[in-house]
């Protein structure tokens, strides 16, 4: 059964920079692409980004090009999200899972609050 656990979160004022941590077990992680997923307060959760299984494609959303960063490191199971640039509405859960969000497990996410 695969295990998320998500980390890193926490309060930052407008522009500034949080780094999120996403360990993985109970899966191959080096054959999966992955995705960093958010839920901002009272909305569906949503796609922030996604890297494929060696990091050689990477997708973001709109909102958050040229300010945040994916990255994994497959020695250690891990994916990261590098956030600067942070804005009030980049508040959410974020959470990690495969790309597409296949797995029926998710974490308990990482809180990431912004004020202005």
């Amino acid at each position: 059964q695969v295990q998320l656990v998500e980390s890193g979160g926490g309060l930052v004022q407008a522009g500034g920079s949080l780094r999120l941590s996403c360990v993985v077990s109970g899966r191959t992680f080096s054959r999966y692409a992955m995705g960093w997923f958010r839920q901002p307060p009272g909305k569906e959760r949503e796609l922030v980004a996604t890297i494929s299984k060696r990091g050689e494609s990477i997708y973001y959303r709109d909102s958050v090009k040229g300010r945040f960063t994916i990255s994994r490191d497959n020695t250690k199971s891990t994916m990261y999200l590098q956030m600067n640039s942070l804005k009030p509405e980049d508040t959410a859960v974020y959470y990690c899972n495969e790309g597409s969000g296949s797995w029926g497990s998710w974490g308990q996410g990482t809180q990431v609050t912004v004020s202005s």
